[in-house]
């Protein structure tokens, strides 16, 4: 048997609801008020700032040096600034602009402290078209900017489109970022004016033509399968190209005869 809790009348339970709103409300303000003039009156200097780089471990794009020095050019570092004169939103947009950083979250503790909290985007491939665009994208397709980092990743270029490299090549990235054996291996992505791509990979000196980014772990499953049973075999140079396009099959060209065999 299911428990039935007896319903209020319909006037009696919205005087409740418009009751807790109030009760709501009313705390909301007080909160508001308390730390508005406890701030306003507040003309004690900030004693030290706290930089918390929450994903460190991941990614080491971000120093706290360098957040410091994004302070200081922005003219928001709080150390000895009045704590009525310091601005936590100031300080979060400051650090949001720099497309390396997802989300800042700055607050004021007691004993004069400001508290900075950063996490950091983490790229998945370097993109470096033919057009001339240079940038990183994360997980989101979000685009980073190359200008002063440099990370182990693997390169894009080609017809590159900041559409295609949002809509298509992100999939790839995370794929890549998650399969420890297909992470250190491939390269380099070249992309076609058609939307096909190949691969190119550090070890052997062959082309993997992955067609359409469609199918990703069946493709790569498939490969995986052709390195293991047949390269140990023929030899990493006996192909010049492999193609893993279509489903259930692999395609191979020879290698010329004038070259390693």
């Amino acid at each position: 048997h299911h428990l039935r809790y007896p319903l209020l009348p319909y006037p009696v339970a919205m005087k409740y609801v418009i009751r807790l709103l109030l009760l709501f409300l009313s705390l909301a303000y007080l909160v508001f008020v308390t730390v508005r003039y406890s701030r306003a009156e507040d003309t004690r200097a900030c004693t030290a700032l706290q930089i918390d780089i929450l994903d460190s471990a991941q990614a080491t794009f971000i120093s706290k040096g360098g957040i410091e020095k994004m302070l200081q050019k922005n003219r928001l570092h709080p150390v000895g600034q009045t704590i009525n004169s310091i601005s936590p939103i100031k300080i979060e947009h400051a650090i949001e602009s720099d497309s390396f950083i997802r989300r800042a979250i700055c607050s004021i503790t007691p004993g004069c402290r400001v508290r900075l909290a950063v996490i950091q985007r983490i790229p998945l491939l370097r993109v470096m078209a033919d057009d001339g665009e240079d940038y990183y994208i994360d997980e989101a397709g979000t685009r980073m900017e190359a200008i002063g980092y440099e990370a182990d990743l693997p390169v894009v270029t080609g017809t590159v489109t900041p559409a295609f490299a949002r809509k298509k090549l992100k999939a790839l990235g995370i794929f890549l970022r998650n399969d420890t054996f297909w992470d250190g291996q491939v390269e380099q992505i070249v992309v076609k004016p058609n939307g096909e791509v190949d691969l190119i990979m550090r070890i052997g000196d062959h082309i993997v033509h992955f067609g359409r980014i469609e199918n990703i772990p069946i493709k790569f499953r498939n490969l995986y399968a052709f390195y293991t049973d047949i390269m140990p075999k023929v030899g990493w140079y006996k192909y010049s190209e492999i193609n893993v396009a279509y489903d259930g099959r692999i395609i191979c060209k020879r290698r010329k005869p004038n070259k390693k065999s």
